[in-house]
């Protein structure tokens, strides 16, 4: 490790679960930890106002975790990283492995945004893997994240006695040692303990990220999984959740209607006093688009990402209830009725 990182990595902070608002949640699964051990700092409990005259109550923050495969397609970047900055943007905390691919990605999309977000190692934490990420590692704390693991540091005075994790077990030699595979598996019960939402981006049939979406389904966390072609390997995992129960991942809103339900509910309500709902999801995203400005047809499908043939169909029918009127030319305005 080179001297410009290494002091970011001095402090080893050790505390059980209960020891942080933030963690107190993985005393509720099935294999709590014993002992956590991390760098950084952990996110703390965010002041939320009440009803007028109501006193404001400290609430942990909402937390997402995204998890994906590290062969990523570029597809599964962009949803990735657009997911993690708009969920960074929004003050939620996005929780992921460090791996390559999704992971890092969902880091990066987090910090891009200026949010905080906190990496779960599957190996002790004085080894952080992949070692390509250490400036990513370096970079999470710096921003006031935090990168820990259940598995204390090796071949450091004072760990001696720490609790084993799960998986852990003495070699020949009395030292500490896990499986990669059991260490893998087991941090991904973290991952999804600390989230309120996990949402699969990308995943093969046999992917470590449809193990952290069993583990958050049996601790009671919603699930998301991005659908994909059903011809990519890359997303047949994410395909089988969804038909397994799994909600489909389509925009960021998707996920943010279900953290702040009562901000939803505000914004629906201005959209109606607007008049900019219409009876389907493509009627508003058309009235949406043409009360931000857009007039002409090319500009309207682009705004609200609908190919020609869904375009074409929404606004006659819009046209039919005296939603929009024609200006000419395939230009178009809201009525005025």
């Amino acid at each position: 490790m080179s001297i410009l990182f290494s002091h970011f990595f001095e402090k080893i902070n050790q505390i059980v679960p209960l020891e942080r608002d933030f963690t107190e949640v993985l005393e509720s699964i099935a294999v709590k930890p014993k002992m956590l051990y991390f760098y950084g700092k952990m996110p703390k409990n965010v002041v939320k106002s009440g009803p007028t005259g109501a006193a404001k109550r400290p609430e942990r923050p909402k937390t997402v975790a995204i998890v994906g495969s590290r062969h990523n397609t570029r597809y599964g970047e962009e949803v990735a990283y657009k997911l993690a900055y708009e969920l960074g943007r929004r003050g939620v905390v996005v929780v992921s492995g460090l791996a390559f691919g999704i992971d890092s990605i969902g880091h990066r999309g987090c910090l891009d945004a200026g949010g905080t977000t906190v990496a779960v190692l599957g190996t002790a934490i004085g080894q952080i893997y992949p070692k390509a990420h250490t400036a990513l590692a370096v970079e999470i704390i710096e921003k006031g994240g935090a990168v820990m693991s259940e598995y204390a540091p090796r071949d450091l005075g004072g760990f001696e006695n720490a609790p084993m994790a799960p998986g852990e077990y003495l070699d020949a030699n009395g030292r500490r040692t896990v499986a990669p595979k059991n260490a893998f598996l087991q941090r991904n019960r973290l991952i999804a303990g600390l989230a309120d939402v996990v949402v699969v981006v990308e995943a093969a049939l046999r992917s470590g990220s449809l193990n952290t979406a069993t583990h958050a389904l049996a601790q009671g966390r919603e699930v998301f999984a991005v659908p994909g072609n059903i011809t990519s390997p890359y997303s047949q995992g994410c395909n089988k959740l969804i038909a397994q129960g799994a909600l489909p991942y389509t925009e960021p809103d998707d996920v943010l209607r279900m953290l702040f339900p009562e901000e939803y509910v505000k914004k629906q309500r201005k959209l109606q006093q607007m008049g900019l709902i219409g009876d389907s999801d493509t009627e508003t995203v058309v009235l949406r688009a043409l009360a931000a400005g857009a007039r002409k047809g090319d500009e309207i499908m682009k705004v609200a990402q609908l190919p020609p043939e869904v375009f074409n169909q929404t606004i006659t029918m819009l046209e039919i209830k005296s939603r929009v009127r024609s200006l000419g030319m395939n230009s178009w305005m809201l009525s005025q009725s």
